[in-house]
């Protein structure tokens, strides 16, 4: 895909890899649209980038994916690119572990990924093209102790992306999963420092080096997808 001028949303977009994404693709020299839940962070990404428009919200709300689909055609006048990057880690033991954060993470990890591709892929159906990219996880692939509910959650990702990039093959609508190892985010600040440890033990890579994946997977000629890119710090032992 040639990536000037078109016009792609990423969920998750106000720190960590969703931002990281978004200024790669800003450089590229696409149009953005932006959403998370703070409104401030969000307004100082776009700031920053030259052509961005952000639509505060929790992409859980089931009213939000076809918001978020009508915000781009009228801001943009094409949506060309979803990044479904919003996402949770809860872990724990089973007699530890919060049942109702476990829950949240089910909605936004699975639901709100499920909500917001089958919305953008019928708006690609009908344009006749589309790339949607869903972030998955190394805990997609393999399990752990403690990560049951975590690992089944990607595990879904992995699954929905490719049974939707079969079904799509031949439409001119890729779909891709990009599946980091432990990556240095917010994501584990509520995490005790055993379990920092524990992620941290192989190193981390940086948002930085999933946005890059990300651009290399969008930018490959018509011809060929990727549809599964897993990316890992050299030394992560799992």
């Amino acid at each position: 895909m040639e990536l000037i001028g078109k016009t792609a949303i990423i969920t998750g977009a106000s720190s960590g890899i969703g931002k990281a994404i978004a200024q790669e693709l800003d450089a590229a020299g696409m149009n953005l649209v932006l959403t998370a839940r703070s409104q401030d962070k969000l307004n100082q990404l776009a700031a920053s980038l030259k052509n961005a428009q952000v639509l505060a919200a929790a992409i859980t709300d089931p009213d939000v994916p076809q918001k978020l689909v009508d915000f781009a055609i009228a801001a943009f006048g094409q949506l060309d690119v979803v990044i479904n990057n919003a996402g949770a880690m809860t872990v724990g033991s089973v007699e530890e572990v919060d049942i109702e954060a476990i829950c949240q993470m089910v909605r936004l990890n699975v639901e709100s990924v499920y909500r917001l591709a089958y919305i953008a892929l019928r708006h690609f159906k009908k344009a006749g093209s589309g790339f949607l990219i869903n972030t998955s996880s190394i805990a997609g692939l393999k399990t752990a102790p403690q990560y049951g509910a975590y690992n089944g959650t990607k595990y879904a990702i992995e699954a929905f992306t490719d049974a939707l990039r079969m079904e799509l093959a031949g439409t001119g609508i890729k779909v891709s999963a990009i599946a980091p190892g432990t990556v240095a985010t917010s994501l584990y600040d509520h995490w005790s420092l055993e379990d920092k440890n524990y992620i941290n033990s192989g190193g981390a890579l940086h948002p930085e080096d999933i946005a890059r994946c990300v651009r290399f997977v969008l930018e490959q000629p018509d011809h060929m997808l990727i549809p599964q890119m897993l990316a890992v710090p050299a030394n992560q032992p799992v």
